[in-house]
């Protein structure tokens, strides 16, 4: 695992465009094997965690060919299901979360399918009673090892369309129930269904594929489902989490960015919680111009009270944010409550800031108030480990923004979120080395 040293202080200059998105391409990916023609996707992120589904793809017999460019095509004429039983895919699977998406393509075309216990960054406990109960509802038995840590899912009957109210707006639920749901007899209506812009993006997909869904970007989806799925091409939208990543970025550094392609109409209450922040923010079309400024003011409520920023579903603040909104204000002029509701563990990266000289007390696991320093008092370089992708991006901006060098450790948690981010920081002038 290797390790950046990062020289901080210094103002960032230039242009950068987002890469596509992370958690899109998670699900895109997994839906080609809900056909056995040729499906193509542009603007595939080259990170880790995109990458290892790659593998777990071709490793299941999916012919993959590399266009170029970030664009791939992809033919599952043939899966291997029994594959999924090996030690081989049980321990790939068990590093990447987005593994379990394959369990509804491959319930609704094969009728079986295995579903390890999902790895991932370890912020805390994720269940996965929405996508278990969401495909049983569909006519999918499953019995969970223990031992293993494994369902087993099978479809004796096939799946059956059913009406389904979730007890949460789960993203990988959602998705994992719509890509069953669109080979089952009859239809299906989703309730209470996860309407984030890359669920939105799926359904647009498996239309453009024969699938027959309505009510996309609402939380009532309606599906009549088809027998087959057909070829198509799909581009990724611009990764949201970047952008917010790259705003947070060019406050704290008092760098003036220009953020090109950022899919603005896609990005819900991104822009308002920065300007919230007291970032000023110029928009053009999908191009988002981020002014370098010596300070920034947080927006207390209307009463005075001091500002809360927490998660909450499309298009709310997405949870993948609050690490990055908690280190812009550590440079902000006042006070901000961060409220993680989602993950009991994604807080306890601050003991770092803390120690950068951040001012930061952590009430609990799923909250921390930030008190700003308006750049009377600089933070500190020091020597510090990414605990997962977020947290890692966010200790990043702070290592930048420092006085004297830092070091981070476990960069792999960075790369598997980030597509050579080292490289990219480099062009805006940031002082950046990757060592092993």
């Amino acid at each position: 695992m290797g390790s950046f040293i990062i020289e901080g202080g210094k103002r960032l200059q230039g242009e950068i465009e987002p890469q596509g998105a992370k958690n899109e391409a998670l699900q895109i990916l997994c839906a080609v094997l809900l056909t056995k023609e040729k499906v193509v996707i542009h603007k595939i992120p080259d990170i880790l965690d995109v990458n290892l589904l790659i593998q777990l793809l071709k490793d299941l017999g999916v012919e993959v060919e590399d266009l170029g460019n970030n664009s791939y095509s992809f033919q599952a004429i043939d899966v291997n299901v029994s594959y999924l039983q090996s030690e081989e895919y049980k321990n790939n699977a068990g590093r990447l979360r987005g593994a379990v998406m394959l369990a509804g393509p491959l319930i609704a075309r094969y009728g079986k399918t295995f579903l390890p216990q999902p790895g991932g960054d370890k912020i805390g406990r994720r269940r996965l009673d929405t996508h278990i109960r969401g495909l049983e509802a569909l006519g999918v038995n499953f019995v969970y090892h223990q031992g293993v840590k494994e369902f087993v899912l099978t479809a004796p009957n096939g799946l059956k369309g059913t009406k389904l109210l979730l007890d949460e707006p789960s993203v990988t639920g959602t998705a994992n129930i719509i890509m069953a749901a669109v080979k089952a007899k009859g239809k299906t209506e989703i309730y209470n269904a996860a309407c984030e812009p890359y669920i939105q993006q799926l359904c647009k997909m498996l239309n453009s594929m024969g699938a027959k869904i309505s009510g996309i970007g609402s939380n009532l989806l309606h599906i009549e489902g088809v027998e087959e799925l057909h070829a198509c091409e799909h581009t990724l939208l611009a990764d949201m989490i970047e952008v917010g990543s790259f705003i947070a970025l060019a406050g704290m550094t008092q760098s003036s960015l220009l953020i090109k392609n950022a899919n603005v109409e896609h990005l819900g209450m991104l822009p308002s919680v920065f300007r919230k922040m007291g970032m000023e923010l110029h928009i053009k079309g999908d191009d988002i111009f981020v002014p370098a400024v010596d300070s920034y003011q947080v927006q207390n409520y209307i009463d005075g009270s001091i500002l809360n920023i927490n998660d909450h579903p499309w298009p709310g603040v997405s949870p993948d944010l609050l690490s990055v909104l908690l280190v812009l204000a550590i440079q902000a002029k006042g006070n901000v409550m961060i409220h993680q509701k989602m993950f009991e563990s994604r807080l306890f990266f601050v003991d770092k800031l803390i120690d950068m000289g951040a001012q930061i007390v952590l009430c609990d696991p799923h909250r921390a108030v930030v008190m700003g320093l308006n750049r009377e008092t600089q933070l500190r370089g020091i020597r510090m480990t990414s605990p997962d992708i977020r947290a890692g991006v966010a200790l990043l901006i702070a290592a930048l923004s420092a006085e004297g060098t830092s070091r981070i450790d476990n960069i792999d948690q960075i790369d598997r979120g980030y597509q050579n981010i080292d490289e990219r920081l480099r062009r805006l002038g940031a002082s950046i080395q990757r060592i092993d």
